[in-house]
């Protein structure tokens, strides 16, 4: 499938990033740092597209850390810093009963589970009704990439970037899943090629 011009920014950091915590759907804001992030990828986006970043269609995740993100973007763009669509499907990997807690954490109470994640990171769905697996967010939010049909800058999160790596740029399911995503990088897809900036 033949995708537009795509940057893929993950939203700046926050203080659950910083601990370590499993933040999933959990609505937790961006910390200054992660303010300065956004910044700098806005300021980047500026410097290589000039008055062309106008021309982008602008989607976020409406997790209010990936909504400033976009918003602080754009300010860095010149535009309209609320002018972008929200799209629900982009949310990130529901962590199930394991929001909120850090990975030392859930091993202190469930070790078994923490290794069958070890043991399969794509397929493990954390416990509990809400839970997802990657392999269960790469359906929810495929189709978003699939509709793409004009140059767009999308905000969202780590899951969903890794997502995008394992269905469009073939990446295999274990290293997608364990794929670092920056907060102060884009991914850009041009041309069926990948690239960090």
């Amino acid at each position: 499938m033949s995708l537009p011009l795509l940057y893929l920014c993950r939203h700046g950091l926050t203080a659950w990033n910083a601990e370590g915590r499993l933040q999933g759907q959990e609505d937790v804001p961006l910390t200054p740092r992660g303010r300065d992030q956004a910044a700098r990828n806005g300021l980047y986006l500026r410097n290589v597209l000039g008055e062309k970043a106008a021309s982008l269609r602008f989607i976020s995740s409406p997790l209010s850390r990936t909504v400033e993100t976009m918003r602080i973007i754009r300010g860095q763009l010149g535009l309209e810093p609320d002018d972008f669509d929200r799209d629900a499907r982009l949310v990130e990997l529901h962590f199930g009963d394991w929001q909120g807690s850090t990975l030392a954490e859930i091993a202190a109470r469930d070790p078994g589970r923490i290794a069958a994640r070890k043991a399969d990171k794509w397929h493990f769905v954390p416990p509990g009704p809400q839970g997802e697996s990657y392999e269960m967010l790469e359906q929810r939010v495929g189709p978003v990439f699939d509709e793409l049909d004009v140059p767009t800058l999308i905000t969202a999160h780590g899951g969903i970037t890794r997502s995008f790596l394992r269905r469009h740029a073939g990446m295999d399911p274990d290293t997608a899943a364990r794929f670092g995503v920056p907060q102060d990088r884009i991914l850009r897809w041009q041309d069926g090629e990948v690239a960090w900036v």
